[in-house]
């Protein structure tokens, strides 16, 4: 389990599988879809886990440049292992609002 949360430890990496998850994104296009994520914070969040052999960057030869990241099919099992964890956070969060109604 540590090794797993890990990967994708910090307060981004979900969002971005999460985001990748529909196809191919360019960085200013993730960019404007996270409010509040800076781009030295997504350089290296994107990095992290190109390293970890979640994403694949691609860099076409067109001027200017155009880099497009994509999950790669180890991003994608990841992605579909944090599914439930996901259907949890739901569960909890219906659960909180419920103990909060009168």
């Amino acid at each position: 389990m540590t090794a797993a949360i890990a990967v994708i430890d910090g307060k981004w990496k979900t969002a971005l599988l999460w985001l990748l998850e529909a196809g191919p994104c360019r960085p200013a296009e993730l960019r404007r879809r996270l409010p509040g994520l800076s781009e030295k914070v997504l350089t290296q969040a994107l990095r992290e886990m190109q390293a970890d052999g979640l994403v694949h960057r691609e860099v076409h030869d067109v001027l200017p440049p155009k880099t497009e990241y994509s999950l790669t099919a180890f991003g994608r099992d990841l992605s579909d292992a944090l599914g439930p964890v996901s259907d949890w956070g739901h569960r909890r969060l219906e659960r909180l609002v419920g103990e909060q109604s009168p």
